[in-house]
């Protein structure tokens, strides 16, 4: 089966194609960093209107790239949510247009579903069940997860997302968009041991994060001195070790809890060097392996949709793979809440 990945959530527009024999064939992104980065942030209205640009060139290059034809697609998956609804609307639109014109199914996916299935895109890749931590932009939870479709929700953040903080944090160094890149820049540079922040929830008991409060952290060391580039990096270092060794510490207790050797991490926080060595040696040393995705997989992308539609529609019966007759997409959707294959 050859399905076609469309992604457009945000501020990134990716396509891909992946075939169930063959695995992933080809996948295009265009970023929209550069524009949105002298707003400081995201714009939704002008990433809406990226994505009309980008979406049907780039699906032409990626089959140009696969050496494929777009009548020997089987199938489109695209996210249908979480995320901006205008641009979440474009590639809805898009997909349910050309499934309905080819005659072939549709499915829309959930994003975070693509993250946490994205590390199965690597050699070697976990096998269910598994423990995932998903630390994006805008969520950071720990899932156990038994199979496509079946999600349990171990523990999630109450207040700001790692990378919320990441971000908000950046902005009170001074540093430009996207900020948790800048930041983990800078903390290249920082000296260790120079400022202790606190470790928010670090020993609650359970599973759940929380971030805000490190992130007012830094306001109040920034407000009581004279702040100089050596200072912001070392302040930059503090912030991040704290953070990961949040994530660290509720990542190995879920692993414990739940008895599972297998910790699978996805999301754009995952791609953050100290998180990953740091995860990988203190799991190591319990004996657990834990799974990141490629790099060019942590950001939105093509793959993780086209892939998650894959799944998902070999899971399902042939008779309920339709060809999109309407289509509506999520701002706001609750992964845990996510239909199994078998009852879609």
């Amino acid at each position: 089966m050859l399905v076609l990945g469309i992604e457009t959530s945000c501020d990134e527009t990716g396509i891909a194609l992946y075939d169930t024999e063959r695995g992933l064939l080809s996948h295009t992104l265009y970023s929209q960093i550069a524009m949105h980065r002298e707003y400081g942030g995201v714009v939704p209205e002008l990433a809406s209107r990226d994505h009309i640009r980008r979406v049907l060139p780039l699906i032409t290059q990626a089959l140009a790239a696969a050496n494929c034809t777009l009548r020997q697609v089987d199938a489109i998956a695209y996210t249908q949510g979480p995320g901006l609804a205008g641009a979440l609307l474009v590639g809805a639109s898009i997909g349910a247009a050309m499934s309905f014109a080819l005659n072939i199914p549709a499915i829309g996916i959930h994003h975070l579903e693509g993250h946490l299935l994205s590390p199965l895109l690597s050699k070697p890749a976990p096998v269910f069940p598994f423990i995932a931590l998903l630390v994006s932009g805008g969520h950071t939870q720990l899932m156990q997860v038994d199979a496509v479709g079946h999600y349990h929700l171990l523990g999630e953040t109450v207040d700001d997302a790692a990378g919320e903080a990441f971000d908000k944090t950046a902005k009170l160094l001074g540093l430009g968009y996207p900020g948790g890149a800048a930041l983990s820049q800078l903390a290249r540079q920082g000296r260790p041991g120079q400022f202790k922040l606190p470790r928010p929830m670090l020993n609650s008991g359970d599973l759940n994060f929380s971030f805000s409060g490190l992130k007012t952290a830094v306001l109040t060391l920034l407000n009581k001195q004279e702040t100089s580039e050596q200072i912001r990096a070392d302040i930059a270092l503090a912030f991040q070790e704290a953070v990961v060794e949040v994530l660290t510490g509720k990542s190995l207790a879920a692993l414990t809890q739940s008895g599972l050797k297998q910790l699978v991490v996805a999301g754009g926080v995952g791609a953050n060097e100290q998180l990953r060595h740091t995860l990988t040696r203190k799991a190591a040393a319990k004996g657990a392996t834990v799974f990141y995705p490629e790099l060019e997989f942590c950001t939105d992308n093509g793959a993780m949709i086209a892939f998650a539609g894959a799944m998902r529609l070999q899971a399902m019966p042939e008779s309920a793979r339709q060809p999109a007759r309407s289509f509506n997409v999520h701002a706001r959707w609750n992964l845990a809440m996510l239909q199994t294959p078998e009852s879609d």
